[in-house]
């Protein structure tokens, strides 16, 4: 995030905090992250997020359970239509049965995060990774050292491919592609790389416009 855009949002957010009852608030400068981590983080929005108990027929099933309790996906209820299709989108590329195996799926996500700078996103998807690959400490020597990270040759491929993609313009090539191919991966797992990669870089965009990590309250 920019200097020039953390003053504009802290701009905005001051000028409604205190407001009874709003979200919206400055982040102190002592709870922003300090770097890519895989620890918890929580999110603090810019922009109001709707009341669950004002949800109406079409936000309230959009939000049941733990999505409700934070205000991201509360405040992108704002627009259900679009959050029916972002949740559909989601559970299909990152649960799907077929094709790439869910912990690679992840490392595509964290990658693409690593990328765009977002370490919300990055947070929680390389936490995913960990939890599935049981390799926290490659996960962590990508979110430390960044996508030029060398971890092992499966892993470079999909990091230097994805990384590629989620580059504005997109650098990705044939090359990659082969390469990807040469150690096994099918054009099925590929695709789910290109899909992971193509949904974060729209949510990271998201993430970072709308709101900003915080590093939670010490208990």
């Amino acid at each position: 995030m920019s200097e020039q855009s953390v003053r504009s949002a802290e701009s905005a957010a001051a000028s409604r905090d205190g407001e009874p009852g709003s979200e919206v608030r400055s982040v102190e400068s002592g709870r922003r992250p300090g770097g890519f981590t895989q620890e918890q983080l929580d999110w603090v929005p810019w922009v109001e997020p709707i009341r669950l108990a004002d949800a109406d027929a079409r936000q309230a099933p959009l939000l049941e359970g733990d999505r409700g309790v934070g205000p991201y996906f509360r405040v992108l209820a704002r627009n259900p239509e679009v959050l029916a299709h972002r949740s559909g989108n989601d559970r299909e590329i990152f649960y799907g049965r077929a094709g790439l195996g869910r912990a690679e799926r992840e490392l595509a996500a964290t990658v693409t995060s690593r990328h765009n700078g977002c370490e919300y996103c990055a947070s929680v998807h390389s936490r995913f990774t960990t939890a599935l690959s049981k390799r926290g400490d490659d996960v962590q020597r990508l979110l430390d050292e960044g996508n030029g990270v060398r971890i092992d040759e499966r892993w470079d491929a999909i990091i230097d491919f994805v990384d590629a993609l989620a580059a504005n313009p997109p650098r990705a090539g044939h090359a990659h592609i082969e390469r990807l191919r040469r150690l096994g991966l099918t054009d099925t797992d590929i695709h789910d790389l290109v899909l992971s990669a193509a949904s974060f870089s729209w949510a990271n965009r998201l993430m970072l416009t709308l709101g900003e990590p915080e590093v939670p309250q010490a208990d």
